[in-house]
């Protein structure tokens, strides 16, 4: 059986509370949901700009998913939270164009989007994912 291990990386921001970044065991990788965080000084990004946030938070989940030894074709699902409904076409044109540019083959990663309240009044959106090493 394979060891879990704490997926850790300087280009996303430290986890504000108990949890890890995001965890390996074997080819599963989870990470943690993740906001619209500068890793440099944790400062929440682009308030009222869902589209900025948007590309943020992926890019946070990418680095993540980077730093576990996968790659963002590994991704097999992406888990998006929104606290307003009506910001929904404008996340999915900002998630579209970063899961293209992002993903080389025609395969994209699953997607499930809820609406929901986040942690923070700044966050208009929050991102997990699930990725599956190919080593």
């Amino acid at each position: 059986m394979s060891e879990k291990i704490a997926v850790r990386t300087t280009d996303a921001p430290a986890p504000a509370h108990t949890f890890s970044q995001g965890v390996r065991k074997g080819p599963f990788v989870q990470v943690s949901g993740q906001g619209p965080v500068d890793p440099a000084t944790n400062a929440y990004l682009f308030p009222d700009d869902v589209a900025a946030q948007t590309i943020r938070t992926l890019q946070n989940v990418k680095a993540i998913v980077e730093a576990s030894g996968a790659t963002f074709d590994d991704v097999v699902m992406l888990r998006v939270y929104l606290t307003k409904r009506e910001d929904f076409a404008i996340m999915n044109d900002a998630y579209g164009e970063f899961v293209t540019a992002n993903t080389t083959s025609d395969v994209l990663p699953s997607r499930t989007t809820v609406f929901t309240g986040l942690p923070r009044a700044e966050m208009l959106v929050e991102i997990d994912a699930l990725a599956i090493v190919t080593e």
